[in-house]
């Protein structure tokens, strides 16, 4: 599948590995044209099979997204609408990432506030530059509240006090902070952070399709209560377990070596062997 006719971004796939680099000086400001590249990419990401993972990275090294346009904010209605029985557009554009069946990365190495943050919260993965990353939810200030899913993932990661004290507080929270906090995944030095996402974003391309899309869709059923959670993971397990590529990736874990004692512990480099 071509990736042509974006501005804002530049898509390079390469060996299941989709890296999408936002490009849109001069401060990544999501705006209206950012908005519609990403949510058309997402679509034709979701429905690329040759694409496992996506790195979501800054060709700007200040800036991953700033935020919200706040001009496009100012020209919506001021009349309060009935309350929606279904997602907007922007909720669609990002929970498009939360569930799509491959993973999604983010790669942080300036500024991510707002909904460049929201944006971020939305993919499964978020890695942080160490003196360099910088993300906030500045909305409260503005008058308005996060919009974009930022009260509700945020609670859900780093729990309810810590989300209130990032939302109504305003602040900015650098990469350390930000991973105590379970803002991001994981922080790490500078010069480390391409390396680390592109080898892990390699390493889960190599695993089987199926297993990636049945785990995350497992992962997903998490905040059901846990009964239903187990019967749907037992579900899942089943599905995965009838697949060829699970059949075929038993029988050659056991051959190279699995359930030997030195084998086991190296366990995560035999994986790659697979």
């Amino acid at each position: 599948m071509g990736y042509d006719g974006f501005e804002a971004l530049r898509v390079e796939v390469d060996r299941g590995v989709a890296f999408v680099t936002i490009d849109h000086p001069p401060i990544n400001l999501f705006d209206l044209q950012l908005m519609q590249e990403i949510e058309r990419v997402g679509r034709e990401l979701e429905a690329d099979d040759a694409v496992l993972a996506i790195v979501f990275r800054s060709a700007n090294p200040e800036f991953f997204i700033a935020h919200a346009d706040v001009t496009l904010i100012q020209r919506l209605p001021t009349e309060v609408p009935p309350k929606s029985e279904s997602l907007g557009f922007f909720h669609q554009l990002v929970e498009r990432f939360r569930t799509m069946p491959k993973v999604s990365i983010g790669q942080i190495e300036g500024c991510a506030r707002g909904g460049g943050s929201e944006f971020l919260l939305s993919l499964d993965l978020r890695f942080a530059a160490l003196g360099r990353a910088v993300l906030g939810q500045p909305e409260v200030a503005l008058g308005i509240i996060p919009g974009g899913c930022g009260t509700q993932r945020l609670p859900r990661l780093m729990g309810r006090s810590r989300a209130v004290e990032a939302i109504l507080g305003c602040d900015d929270f650098p990469a350390d902070l930000a991973e105590r906090y379970g803002w991001v995944t994981r922080a790490l030095p500078a010069e480390e952070l391409a390396p680390f996402v592109e080898r892990l974003a390699r390493r889960i391309a190599s695993f089987p399709r199926e297993a990636i899309a049945f785990a995350k869709e497992s992962i997903n059923l998490a905040e059901l209560p846990i009964v239903e959670g187990l019967i749907e993971e037992a579900h899942l397990f089943n599905r995965s377990l009838a697949t060829d590529s699970a059949q075929q990736r038993m029988s050659r874990f056991m051959a190279v070596g699995g359930q030997t004692r030195e084998a086991e512990l190296e366990l995560g480099a035999l994986m790659e062997k697979l």
